[in-house]
């Protein structure tokens, strides 16, 4: 599994749609959408009341931090084995 790479010069306070979130997880927009529902993805709001769905670049890192040390975790480990 690739971890989510946020570049780090992205201005934290940026807006992004579920559309970009998707594509910079290379994740499906119906997975997406039942993390949502479940509870266990990044948060997305409203705006102005339109249907689109947007996150903040800072809750993207917040939401990708612990994933990505587990995924460092686990190559660790992995490697440990070969």
């Amino acid at each position: 599994m690739q971890p989510i790479d946020i570049p780090a010069d992205w201005n934290g306070s940026a807006l992004l749609t579920i559309e970009e979130f998707c594509s910079l997880a290379r994740t499906p927009q119906g997975t997406v959408r039942s993390w949502q529902a479940r509870g266990i993805g990044p948060r997305f709001w409203r705006f102005n009341g339109t249907g689109r769905l947007y996150t903040t670049v800072d809750e993207v890192r917040r939401w990708v931090a612990p994933r990505s040390a587990a995924i460092d975790l686990r190559d660790g480990e992995l490697g440990g084995r070969r």
